[in-house]
């Protein structure tokens, strides 16, 4: 199998013209379907996806199936065939037929994470309770996590042995099954042979991936796989271009393989920096220094060289984290994205997810190349991001941690029947406000060098960058290689504060844009304010914000009180005296207008006011996860008696939060625990 000389995309109904596909795949029931099987006395046959060669393929792969190919249930292959087991070696799955190493890799990755592996797979499916001949696995399809229903018939040669995915443990058929969905959702088998890592690792957990060139690797690249090992994230590898052919070395070149550890290990002489990994196939293994069979492992301890060497003909060896970096070509990290594991402390990340397309005519405006080339540039989809920093207990600009990630939609309803395109991100600073009702003009990319650029368009599924940003407003433009290139695409941003948008469209604003021309807009109104006074008190607070106009509340205006702008100034006052400066201002209006535009957009009835479930959303979108008791906590403690939150209980409540989290992580060591004395108690009291 070769890796990179077949590009593809998957499938999305509803284009015209030169994006036309085939039907889309079925919306199926898995519990009705199932229960009507029950009902029936009878197996369930999935007509969408049948025992037939029509899903296979009709390319190569058909050379290669057995004379006598049959399609047979796991109760036919094994007197006792179990669907998924704990105590089995995950790792022992091998690749068949289908040369989809890439998928397995990830696959392999995926089954050291129990929990995210859990996700894909339902684990409570079996061969014995309810059992129907039907099974369900879910994947993350461009944005959102879809079902694929499929019935159990696999392929297999005339002695009964599965012709695709394999497990070592021959009545264990969970991994086959799950390529068979795999399968369906990329239109055959035959759609999985030539593919990366990083693809199959984002449909099995919606995290955003990042590829690092081997040969072009950062010096700390052992620290950042350290960092990636222990901080669950999925690894994997692929080697140079080639056939699948073995080397002399042991190595499969154009093949992928899974990291499954790192290890760092004491010699007689010096330490040594190791690398374990599995080939997909199951077997054939590297041959250099530290295989299985190598002399370096007399280097080391005898009880170290009990726990790390194992001889066994597996497809698991280690080698040298330098032979790591001469004989593989690409690192695949795949990150997971807040809403898929629990929010870790001081790990808060906002997120946001926009569609757009490039349309020929319209806004399929290709790259910058030439000075006189960007007066089709600007027509691309146009991004505008906001970023700032959450409160930390100091009010000074610093860099902004931010992923961008740019998805490519399916062309075809058969991955392999349309190559993905050659895609890109440029990333530009505004430092001055424009009408964000239209596109920024074709004067500003004239004027304007971006801060990011591809530095070779790559025709994958998704491209990411992880950028530093000082807190302020940039450009996203996304686009293709050459103009006039037709697509869909998803653009996602990470960060701790942001809102990001689409402007010269007439797509949803996921934040309101307020935060953005509200902020420009008052900007002059904010230093006239601050001219005579450079520091306001609580009274004039109050005069700002009542005087102010909220157009993104509709017609409820709020109405701060004394109290209330009492209370903000006290969370914002960092030297205890009594007022704010400009900038503590400016800081504070950014925040105000995050929880204006998450406000509006969870009070959907436009009362004035959240309920519970409401305000457990709106508090989600602005960054801040709480358990329900919790939420339900805080609307007693800062809500009305209806048990029902406006907009400045609201703020208060967001400011005392943020205020709350800076100050535990400002003395928690750990991020666990902390110990307070007299002092630090009554003012985390007060603070409540």
């Amino acid at each position: 199998m070769s890796l990179w000389p077949s590009f593809r995309g998957l499938w999305k109904p509803g284009q015209k013209d030169s994006m036309e596909r085939s039907p889309q795949l079925p919306q199926q029931d898995y519990k009705a379907l199932r229960e009507r099987c029950l009902r029936d006395g009878c197996l369930f046959e999935d007509s969408s996806f049948p025992a037939t060669l029509s899903s296979v393929g009709r390319g190569p792969l058909l050379q290669k199936l057995p004379a006598s190919l049959q399609w047979r249930r796991p109760q036919e292959l094994h007197s006792n065939p179990i669907f998924y087991s704990a105590t089995a070696n995950r790792l022992d799955l091998c690749q068949g037929l289908v040369g989809d190493c890439w998928f397995l890799a990830a696959l392999q990755a995926l089954t050291l994470q129990e929990d995210i592996l859990s996700r894909v797979v339902p684990l409570n499916q079996s061969f014995t309770e309810n059992y129907a001949g039907i099974f369900q696995f879910w994947f993350w399809h461009f944005g959102k996590w879809v079902p694929v229903v499929i019935d159990d018939r696999l392929p297999v040669n005339e002695a009964g042995q599965l012709v695709f995915v394999s497990s070592t443990y021959k009545n264990l058929f969970w991994g086959a099954l799950l390529e068979k969905a795999y399968a369906k959702l990329s239109g055959s088998y035959e759609d999985l042979q030539n593919g990366q890592v990083s693809e199959a690792l984002l449909d099995f957990t919606g995290g955003v991936t990042m590829t690092i060139k081997l040969a072009e690797a950062p010096g700390n690249l052992w620290d950042i796989l350290t960092q990636a090992t222990f901080g669950r994230t999925l690894i994997g590898c692929q080697t140079h271009t080639g056939n699948e052919r073995v080397m002399e070395n042991g190595l499969v070149d154009g093949h992928a393989y899974t990291v499954i550890g790192i290890r760092k290990v004491t010699c007689k002489h010096a330490p040594e920096y190791l690398v374990k990994l599995r080939n997909p196939w199951g077997k054939v293994e590297w041959k250099g220094d530290w295989s299985d069979s190598s002399r370096t492992w007399e280097l080391l301890s005898p009880k170290e060289k009990i726990v790390l060497l194992k001889k066994k003909d597996d497809g698991e060896f280690w080698m040298t984290f330098k032979d790591f970096k001469a004989h593989f070509k690409l690192l695949v990290i795949c990150k997971l994205t807040p809403g898929l594991l629990t929010h870790e402390v001081g790990q808060k990340w906002s997120y946001t997810m926009q569609e757009g397309r490039w349309e020929k005519g319209t806004t399929a405006g290709g790259p910058i190349k030439l000075q006189q080339a960007r007066d089709t540039f600007w027509k691309n989809p146009q991004f505008l991001l906001s970023v700032w920093r959450p409160q930390e207990g100091k009010t000074f600009l610093m860099p902004c941690s931010v992923m961008v990630s740019l998805l490519q939609k399916p062309r075809h309803r058969h991955r392999n029947r349309k190559r993905h395109l050659a895609i890109g991100l440029f990333i530009f600073r505004v430092s001055k406000f424009y009408d964000d009702q239209r596109k920024l003009p074709q004067e500003f990319f004239l004027q304007n060098n971006p801060l990011s650029f591809p530095e070779v368009f790559l025709p994958e599924k998704e491209v990411s960058r992880e950028l530093w940003l000082e807190p302020g407003t940039y450009l996203i433009v996304p686009c293709t290689a050459e103009a006039c290139q037709e697509s869909e695409f998803v653009l996602r941003v990470f960060s701790r504060k942001h809102v990001c948008y689409e402007i010269g469209s007439n797509s949803q604003v996921v934040f309101s844009k307020e935060i953005v021309d509200q902020t420009e807009g008052h900007d002059e109104i904010f230093t006239r304010l601050f001219e005579k006074t450079p520091e306001i008190n609580a009274a004039q607070l109050q005069r700002i914000l009542n005087h102010l106009t909220w157009s993104g509340l509709g017609s409820t205006q709020p109405l701060f009180s004394l109290d209330a702008c009492q209370g903000i100034l006290a969370l914002l006052d960092l030297n205890a005296s009594g007022t704010v400066s400009i900038q503590e201002f400016r800081d504070l209006w950014k925040q105000l207008m995050l929880y204006q535009a998450v406000f509006h957009k969870q009070d959907n009835n436009a009362s004035g006011c959240l309920n519970w479930a409401q305000l457990r959303a709106a508090m989600k979108d602005a960054g801040l996860v709480l358990n329900d008791d919790v939420c339900l906590l805080m609307l007693i403690r800062y809500g009305g008696p209806k048990l029902q939150m406006d907009f400045v209980s609201f703020v208060h409540l967001m400011l005392r939060a943020e205020k709350m989290e800076s100050v535990f992580q400002n003395l928690t060591q750990d991020g666990k625990g902390i110990y307070l004395q007299k002092p630090e108690w009554l003012m985390m009291t007060l603070y409540s």
